[in-house]
């Protein structure tokens, strides 16, 4: 019997159903940007009718049904301040009788870095015995990583006289041997590199000699032909010009505008080869009826022959709403709901202490009041009495037996107001005091920054406040109805009241 047992037992750990597992490589696989990983899974059994992936969140892996893996990992996979990032994704065989295996494999990515890129540049032309100065566009240079560029010179392939700086300005006075050697143009050729891994790519600059007079170039940088902008947001440009003939060429870089309202004031020139143009278009800019307004800036650029360029750039203001004056009439409001909500809290205490009082006097009332109370026992005559001290006045005497009771009462429920009428004054006062209190303390709190009074539900839990403020039980305390709603109140008290009150315009 116990044979058996150890034989079935046996019999189960061999089974198939738990053997099963894949052949995948040991530990992390480890692939940069760019180069391509490729490996085959197996089965610790034949028969793997179907091979997947789980978990590859769109990183382009693919398996086929050998269970050939393949996997070139883009460029933006890891950014140039992580340097690697490991990625975990799971490997699962499906065998023909419907068993499954599964394995987690994970991926170390390491980041490639990229040499930057050189767009074919425009020609150099110079003049002879004059000071030609070139920039290199920074719009023709880029780099894949957004990596900081810096440019270096060669000297060897440098002219004699020419310098080359780190921002790209290149300046060459040829000589007449020199400008004459240009008949055939020649090819001039410098580095950019990349921060902080300093890779390298090799541009190259075509310098000829200019025979005729051409017209200036401008340059407007963004290099956009169409913006759009809000009327809160600044538009600002970098406006370049450049002459072919030589920059001394130029006489004048400015711009018109086919809105009239644009002040000449919003271009600065620093010089005849490059200018700023710095403009907001403010609230007022389009008209409340309009949703956007459209116009066209043209920056032009003439030489000394009058030979005229231009470049026209499309401008889209949107209707934007001014939230400087919205938040500034979001916290009157904010501010005025909180000062009489404090002016009420304040006149109720007040109202607290005359009742206090009013009480208090009452409780004296009781002890210290009492009704006299006479009654006639056996009368034996009645006669006209002479006050000595008055001989004028007479008064009417009783002879006989006379009882006389004095005792204490109430005085309150005969002389002046009910004592209970007072405690249940006081039971309201007090009720509404604490409401306003807590009401206004979350109102305070909720709405302390700018953004949060920007909902709608500020105006509703305004409105939900005040009925608490205009509560129907106020007719009860007689308070007095001649102060204001709107009490003068300084911050300072504010914050004693509610300490969350923000102080913010």
């Amino acid at each position: 019997m116990r044979k058996s047992l150890f034989f079935g037992v046996l019999v189960g750990l061999m089974s198939p159903t738990w053997a099963q597992q894949l052949i995948l490589p040991e530990g992390a696989q480890t692939v940069a940007e760019g180069s391509t990983l490729s490996f085959r899974a197996g089965g610790s059994e034949p028969g793997i009718k179907k091979f997947s992936l789980e978990g590859t969140n769109g990183y382009a892996m693919s398996i086929d049904t050998t269970g050939l893996f393949s996997w070139n990992p883009d460029f933006n996979v890891v950014d140039r301040f992580e340097k690697k990032k490991e990625i975990t994704i799971i490997f699962q065989g499906e065998w023909a009788d419907g068993r499954r295996a599964r394995q987690p494999v994970t991926f170390v990515v390491t980041h490639t870095n990229r040499p930057p890129a050189i767009e074919e540049l425009p020609v150099f032309y110079v003049r002879q015995g004059v000071y030609n100065r070139y920039q290199i566009p920074p719009e023709y240079l880029s780099d894949a990583d957004d990596d900081p560029l810096s440019i270096k010179p060669m000297p060897s392939k440098m002219p004699e006289g020419a310098t080359l700086s780190s921002n790209g300005l290149l300046t060459w006075t040829p000589s007449r041997n020199q400008f004459n050697s240009l008949k055939n143009p020649i090819t001039l050729e410098f580095v950019v590199y990349d921060q902080p891994e300093r890779t390298e790519t090799v541009g190259r600059i075509r310098i000829a000699q200019t025979q005729q007079d051409l017209a200036p170039d401008v340059l407007i940088i963004p290099a956009d032909t169409v913006v759009t902008l809000k009327e809160d947001e600044r538009l600002n440009l970098k406006i370049f010009a450049s002459d072919a003939n030589g920059d001394e060429d130029l006489s004048s870089l400015n711009f018109i505008s086919t809105d009239p309202r644009l002040e000449s004031r919003a271009f600065v020139s620093n010089g005849t080869t490059q200018g700023e143009f710095s403009w907001t278009p403010g609230y007022a800019f389009v008209d409340d009826a309009e949703k956007t307004k459209t116009f066209d800036l043209i920056f032009f650029a003439l030489d000394k022959e009058t030979n005229r360029t231009e470049k026209r750039l499309r401008v889209q203001v949107v209707d934007t709403e001014n939230l400087v004056e919205k938040d500034k009439l979001l916290y009157q409001k904010y501010r005025a709901t909180l000062v009489q909500t404090k002016g009420l809290i304040d006149q109720l205490e007040e109202n607290h202490e005359r009742l206090n009082k009013m009480y208090k006097q009452a409780k004296r009332g009781k002890k210290h009041r009492a009704i006299i109370n006479a009654s006639l026992g056996a009368a034996t005559g009645l006669s006209p009495v002479v006050l000595e001290t008055e001989p004028s006045k007479v008064v009417s005497g009783i002879g006989g037996t006379t009882v006389l009771t004095l005792g204490t009462l109430e005085a309150t429920e005969v002389i002046g107001k009910s004592k209970a009428d007072i405690l249940e004054k006081m039971k309201v006062n007090v009720e509404i005091r604490n409401q306003l209190q807590i009401e206004g303390d979350n109102f305070a709190r909720k709405y302390a920054l700018k953004s949060s009074r920007r909902t709608k539900e500020f105006e509703s839990d305004r409105e939900k406040l005040l009925p608490v403020i205009n509560n129907q039980k106020l007719v009860i305390l007689e308070l007095d109805a001649t102060r204001p709603t709107y009490p003068k109140i300084d911050n300072k008290e504010m914050k004693k009241t509610f300490p969350d009150f923000a102080e913010e315009n």
